[in-house]
This record gives structure tokens, C-alpha cells and sequence, in this order.
């Protein structure tokens, strides 16, 4: 065969990931949390980007007003919406005037501040001269100015700096150090052993190193670690376990040698092996049980009494509620929708006024970026709303009757549903929490792996089968536990074809035990229960403490 060389014209499509496909992308599977922080710095970063207020918004460049939905509360969808359940209203945007807006936003401002300062001088006019001063070191230079000609007031006051701090807990072990010790040298290791702290209140199992890196003698090591071992809360810098409750049972003044053997053998204890426990500590059974009573009143991590960091409330971004058809309404929550409109007036005045081609160009990158953001939100908030809607219509019996008559459901089924593709569905249900009537959930809850029925009839969803077990589970009797195998057989007479393998498997994601420490941890709570009333509080053993 001949090699010849010719010229062919051929046409063909490719999917090419310019940056603002990237961006869409992107922020599909950002948490609301995450897309706020994500259009702060876009705020920040391009001049032509402004927050909306709660008034009506602008047209966004190049689109029609009628075409941009405006999700907000009151936006409603039944999941029987054959277009996908979108029934968020249209605006006509905001108006023209944001300079007229802007200015009449910093004078009210300003007119808050003045009242303000007026109040706090009221409030903290006959504060002492030492916290005022440490006041003023807190508070961060104002950056308002007085609109209207004056300068800025020095007396401002920053309203953030009177906000309660959250206590750590090496705040508390830092203040009760400086009053344990006067020597400098004892204050440096106590500040060491003080940041090993984690936050249960523990320190290192090993402090061998300690000593060496500070250049100091163990024995005053060791001294100031037993001294640290009595600030408050009691049990905090232990190195274990054992040691945290020994600690707090000296303070109690319980720690007798029946006791010292009791928390020297936790892990029997943890096993419910109560007859070698009262064999090694030589007491009866209701000595035993006393004992044990004891040391379940005790805290195990007395460190988190204290805050390191302030915990974020989870926001559902999706609301589900009855409807008055007997149906479900699905409406986004507008309080995670961020709000952002481009300033066209602005624009239009600079390119009036710029001169230089690099001027030009950045302002223009800037709109173009600003536009498709805006769009880009606006089609994330749709896609929620879609795949939102048809993951309720797909779980209509969870809804209405609970998690046993939850689905199985997987991707594809609610990609092919909505005409999307299933890496899309991925990216809108990761990070993403629908408030319902039986709770707040991830969306991907809903997805969950089909089980084979007994019977040959429907599937049945993972989940669904791992609430079975739970409930077989808590409804057993201390005398009759069920065991893996028992499980199975109940479940396969219930119609549900399920391997013991799988039982086990699902019981240990739940943190169920097994069978065997089932049995001892009822057993154990029994008795307890059974020699409560013969026992007095406030009996105390004949043995003299250590």
C-alpha cells in the first residue's frame, strides 16, 4: 500500500476547561461555609463585585432580569414539579444608584457610632484605670471616619473587644501557675508542661525529655508536675488514664489499696471481668460494685471542660416541609445563598476615564470574572434545588413513615432523573444538609447500597437494614442476647437475605459490641441496679487510705 500525503478539513467537538468552567465546577461542592469564605476573598479581590443589600438587584451584564430566579425563603418547590421542582420566583433586580445607596448606608453608620459612643461612655465611664488600659491594648484602631468633614473620633471604641473570651484551659493552668510558684525556673517548666497539655487535659505518656531540654534536674521536674497535678480541674496532666482517676480519687480521698487495684486493672474493668476484679481487690461483690460506681462518676477527660475552639452550628443549605396537598415542599435556605451583584456604574464610569491599554484590560478580566461568578452561583443554587427535589420525591416513604422505609438510591438514578451527570449529583450533595421532618441530614445519607430481599420481592436500603439491627439490638433482654448468627436468621425471616458477615459489619460501624460484652456490660448494670438499695452512699470501707 502506497504512502501518500493529503489534506482533510475534518469538524469535532471537545470539552475545553476554561477557568470559569473550572470555577462552576468548584463551587458546586463547596459547603456554605466554604462558597462564604470563598466570596469574601472574591469581594476583596475585585473592585467591580459588590455585596447585595436586602433591596431589589441588578440585572447582572448581559442577562435579562426576567431569566435571574431570586431564591429566597419563600421559594417553594413540590417534588411532583415536572421541571424539576423550581418554583423560586423572578426579581427585577436591583435598580441603578449604588453610589446613592453607598452613601446613605456610611451616614447611618456613622450616626450608629455616635450613639454608640455616647452609651459606652455611660456604661464604662467609672471603669479602673489598669483595665482600662488593658482595654486599650485589645482594641484594634478603628478604621471609620466621620462623614461629613472631622476627623476620626479617638474614642471610638471597638465592640468586638468586649466580647466575653472563651477560657482555655491553658489560660486556667497559666493563672494558677503563677500563683503555685515564685521561682522562675519552676514557672519555665510548669509553662512547658503546660503547653504538652492536649485538649482531654493530658500530657505525653513520656516526659523523659523534658529534663534534658530545659536543662533542668528531673527530681525538679518531677515536682512540678506533681504540682501541676493538683491545679483544677482535677485529673488534668496526667500521663494516662489510670493516673487521671487516681488523681481525682485523692482529692476525693478514695483512693484506698482496693481502689489503687481497681484502676491498676482498667482493662479488666473494660472487659466486664467483675470476678477477677474482686479477686484482686479483695472486696465482695457489693464492694465491687460500689467501686465501679465510683469511678463512672468520675470525669476521663477533664480538659474538655474547657474550650480550645468554638464549635461552627451546621446550617442546612436545603428545607423540606408537608405540604398542604399531603406532598413535600423543597425550598433552599436563602440565609447560605450569598448575595453578590456586579457594579456596571462603576465600570462604565472608569472606562470613561482609563487611558492605558493594562488599565483596560484588568478592568475588563475583572467583569468578566464578576459576571460569571454571579451566574455561577445562580446555576448552584439551581442545581441544589433540582437534585434536592428529586432526592425527596425518590424517598417519599422516609418522609412520610421513617428510616425502615428508606430506598436504596444511587447516583445515576437521580442523574438520569434530572438529565445531569453523575459527577455532578456527587459534587451538589457533598457538604450539603437538608433540614427535614425527622432531622437535619447530609444529602448523600440518601444514597445508600441496595440488599438483596429473602423473598425475591424489593430491595432493601442499607441503611433501613442497620436500623433493624439497632432495634433488634435494644430490644434484647439481658437474659436472652442476640448473637450474629441469631441476627441473621431474624432478619432473613423478616425478608431481608443478609450474610452474618455483613451483620457484623454494620453493628461495629454503629460501636455495638459484641455479643459476649453485651451480655457482661448488662449483666453488670443489673446487679449494680439489684444491690443499689441495700447499699448506703455513704458507706465507707474499713481499709485506710494511701
Amino acid at each position: 500500500m502506497a504512502l501518500t500525503q493529503r489534506l482533510e478539513f475534518r469538524q469535532s467537538q471537545s470539552l475545553v476547561m476554561t477557568p470559569q468552567l473550572m470555577q462552576a465546577i468548584k463551587l458546586l461542592q463547596l459547603s456554605n461555609l466554604d462558597l462564604s469564605a470563598f466570596v469574601e476573598e472574591e469581594l476583596e479581590r475585585n473592585p467591580l463585585l459588590e455585596r447585595a443589600s436586602d433591596g431589589p438587584e441588578a440585572p447582572v451584564a448581559g442577562e435579562p432580569a426576567s431569566e435571574r430566579p431570586e431564591f429566597s425563603g419563600s421559594d417553594e418547590s413540590s417534588y411532583g414539579d415536572e421541571a424539576g421542582g423550581e418554583a423560586a420566583s423572578s426579581s427585577d433586580g436591583f435598580e441603578p444608584g449604588q453610589e446613592e445607596w453607598l452613601n446613605r448606608d456610611l451616614g447611618s453608620r456613622a450616626e450608629i457610632e455616635q450613639t454608640l459612643d455616647t452609651r459606652l461612655d455611660n456604661v464604662f465611664s467609672e471603669e479602673p484605670a489598669e483595665a482600662a488600659e488593658r482595654a486599650a491594648k485589645d482594641v484594634a484602631p478603628t478604621a471609620y471616619t466621620e462623614w461629613g468633614g472631622g476627623a476620626s473620633s479617638d474614642e471610638d471604641y471597638n465592640l468586638e473587644a468586649f466580647v466575653a473570651a472563651e477560657l482555655t484551659l491553658a489560660d486556667h493552668l497559666a493563672e494558677q501557675l503563677a500563683v503555685a510558684f515564685t521561682s522562675p525556673s519552676q514557672r519555665m517548666i510548669g509553662q512547658y508542661l503546660i503547653d504538652l497539655v492536649d485538649e482531654a487535659g493530658y500530657l505525653p505518656p513520656d516526659l523523659g525529655q523534658a529534663a534534658e531540654r530545659l536543662g533542668a534536674p528531673q527530681h525538679e521536674v518531677d515536682a512540678v508536675l506533681a504540682a501541676l497535678q493538683k491545679f483544677d480541674p482535677p485529673g488534668v496532666c496526667a500521663r494516662n488514664l489510670s493516673e487521671c482517676l487516681a488523681i481525682q480519687l485523692r482529692e476525693l480521698d478514695r483512693y484506698d489499696p482496693a481502689m489503687q487495684a481497681l484502676v491498676e486493672h482498667l482493662d479488666l474493668l473494660a472487659k466486664r471481668d467483675i470476678a477477677s476484679l474482686r479477686k484482686l481487690c479483695g472486696v465482695d461483690d457489693e464492694d465491687i460494685t460500689d467501686m465501679i460506681g465510683e469511678i463512672r462518676r468520675l470525669d476521663p477527660k477533664p480538659g474538655l471542660k474547657f474550650g480550645t475552639s468554638r464549635t461552627q452550628t451546621m446550617v442546612p443549605d436545603v428545607y423540606v416541609r408537608p405540604g398542604p396537598d399531603g406532598g413535600w415542599h423543597v425550598e433552599l435556605n436563602s440565609d447560605t445563598l450569598p448575595r453578590v451583584l456586579v457594579n456596571q456604574t462603576y465600570y462604565a464610569e472608569l472606562s470613561k476615564t482609563i487611558r492605558k491599554d493594562g488599565d483596560k484590560s484588568y478592568f475588563t478580566d475583572c467583569l468578566q470574572n464578576a459576571t460569571w461568578l454571579v451566574r455561577a452561583l445562580d446555576q448552584r443554587a439551581r442545581t441544589i434545588l433540582k437534585v434536592a427535589t428529586e432526592i425527596v420525591r425518590q424517598q417519599d416513604g422516609f418522609f412520610t413513615r421513617g428510616v425502615a422505609h428508606l430506598r436504596p438510591l444511587n447516583l445515576k438514578a437521580v442523574a438520569d432523573a434530572i438529565q445531569m451527570h453523575e459527577s455532578t449529583v456527587s459534587r451538589v450533595t457533598a457538604n450539603k444538609y437538608m433540614a427535614t421532618n425527622r432531622g437535619t441530614f447530609e444529602l448523600k445519607y440518601f444514597f445508600t447500597a441496595s440488599i438483596a430481599s429473602a423473598d425475591g420481592g424489593e430491595a432493601h436500603s442499607a441503611e433501613a437494614v442497620r436500623h433493624h439491627i439497632k432495634q433488634l439490638i435494644d430490644a434484647e433482654s439481658p437474659s436472652a442476647i442476640l448473637s450474629d448468627d441469631t441476627i441473621v436468621e431474624r432478619l432473613r425471616a423478616s425478608g431481608i437475605d443478609i450474610a452474618r458477615r455483613t451483620v457484623a459489619k454494620y453493628r461495629e460501624a454503629m460501636r455495638i459490641p459484641s455479643s459476649v460484652q453485651r451480655r457482661r456490660d448488662k449483666q453488670s448494670m443489673l446487679g449494680h441496679a439489684l444491690s443499689a438499695p441495700a447499699s448506703s452512699p455513704d458507706r465507707s470501707r474499713d481499709t485506710a487510705p494511701v
